[in-house]
């Protein structure tokens, strides 16, 4: 294996070390104080760049990485000084500085940290699909369900957290259902336009770094939200949150034997 795969697959490790951690903390089994939600998210927004960049392309991986950053930033500001994107809510200060007051500058690398995952995923079950204008929005669409599929599990975690409060009651265990129409929307919209942006190379079966080790991230960060809901007594969102990310994560893998992973 090369050194910098060895080193993108220990970047992997130490997430899911820290998420294990951070697991042990909210079930009171280890006594420490410590930011493992910022903590986490660079690291998975770390394992994601060095996983792009030996998949897409360096200049391809970095230019992706700027759009979801902006798109997710523009997005999420205009969502909570206006609240037509998601519904009405604002975030507190708990994960840090804020662009404008609104948006905490980590959540739009956490944008990146799932949406990455998501287009792979999406990308592999178009797979025999000729590569056309209606294969990118094939894409843009099941990647938006695929990043989607998180925030069922996660949107309540984190309000419960302390991390946003929604403005007013939520039908779907306190959280608006408009939220989650806003996520496909982010997704959907970043990945429509990023994909015909000019790509120096095209994506072969002959990749240098394995897709299904993005596709652990995925699941590690599924499973370890969907463990958390249940510790703080969410069973809801954790049940909804597995059922709807799991299907994503099998199809990948059914569909191991036409792609090298």
């Amino acid at each position: 294996m090369p050194v910098f795969q060895r080193i993108t697959s220990l970047v992997l490790g130490l997430y899911a070390f820290s998420t294990t951690l951070a697991i042990l903390t909210v079930s009171g089994l280890l006594p420490l104080h410590f930011p493992f939600t910022p903590v986490n998210i660079i690291l998975a927004f770390a394992f994601g760049i060095m996983h792009a960049g030996q998949r897409l392309g360096w200049s391809r991986s970095v230019l992706l990485v700027l759009f979801v950053f902006l798109m997710g930033l523009a997005f999420e500001s205009v969502g909570v000084a206006t609240g037509l994107i998601y519904g009405p809510y604002h975030y507190t200060d708990q994960l840090g500085p804020k662009f404008l007051g609104l948006v905490p500058y980590i959540i739009p690398i956490a944008w990146f940290m799932m949406i990455y995952p998501s287009y792979v995923i999406a990308e592999r079950l178009s797979s025999n699909m000729k590569p056309n204008f209606r294969r990118f929005l094939v894409i843009a669409a099941v990647g938006g369900l695929v990043m989607t599929a998180w925030d069922l599990a996660m949107d309540p975690l984190m309000v419960r957290s302390g991390n946003w409060v929604w403005d007013g009651p939520g039908a779907y265990f306190g959280v608006p259902v408009q939220n989650y129409l806003g996520w496909w929307l982010t997704a959907f919209v970043a990945l429509a336009i990023f994909q015909p942006m000019p790509r120096q190379n095209e994506i072969t079966r002959n990749r240098p770094i394995p897709d299904l080790w993005i596709v652990i991230l995925y699941g590690i960060t599924g499973l370890s939200t969907i463990i958390m809901d249940f510790i703080i007594d969410l069973p809801g969102p954790a049940l909804v949150g597995f059922f709807a990310m799991a299907p994503w994560i099998l199809f990948f893998w059914f569909s191991r034997s036409k792609q090298i992973i």
